[in-house]
């Protein structure tokens, strides 16, 4: 499998014209065609394994579940990748480059090539947010009673955050 995303990667150089892509910033095509496999991977391999155990897949996603999945998703996203406590995720990949508020944490990529991407992930909530949400899915599928109990909590997490901030912004508001 290597041999063909080494293969996808120097087509992408050659097409996108890599070295012109991006003037000024380094652009880790390579590591991002890798992680694109590594992802697609890992999408495959689930699909594989929910056909081949005969399980099915849920006909459909009740809207709260969804509306619970896309706040976990948007929590665990940012727990990732900006909390301080998650910061040894991140390190061998970023470089801290400040603090944003309350306990979230500004951090940049390092590195080159794979090293590079990796961070880009592990710094970008957007950019992490497919990888989550895709694990919750397919969790949801194979267990979705602890699915849910995992995508409470990460919600109950979101909405204590947005309580903290309405606080804040109330107190700030009194004080003047």
């Amino acid at each position: 499998m290597s041999g063909a995303m080494d293969q996808a990667a120097e087509t992408v150089g050659r097409a996108t014209g890599a070295n012109e892509y991006s003037e000024g910033e380094e652009i880790p095509l390579r590591g991002l065609v890798t992680l694109a496999g590594v992802y697609t991977g890992g999408v495959g391999l689930f699909a594989w394994w929910m056909k081949a155990s005969g399980r099915r897949l849920p006909e459909r996603i009740p809207p709260l579940d969804l509306l619970l999945m896309g706040v976990a998703t948007y929590r665990g996203s940012r727990l990732i990748t900006k909390d301080k406590v998650t910061g040894f995720l991140r390190a061998p990949f970023t470089r801290r480059a400040g603090s944003i508020g309350g306990a979230e944490v500004m951090d940049e990529p390092r590195g080159h090539g794979l090293h590079r991407s990796v961070g880009e992930l592990l710094a970008c909530p957007f950019c992490i947010a497919m990888w989550i949400a895709s694990g919750l899915t397919a969790g949801y599928a194979t267990a979705p009673r602890a699915t849910r109990l995992v995508t409470s909590c990460l919600g109950a997490v979101a909405l204590s955050d947005w309580l903290q901030y309405a606080w804040s912004l109330t107190q700030q508001k009194a004080e003047g």
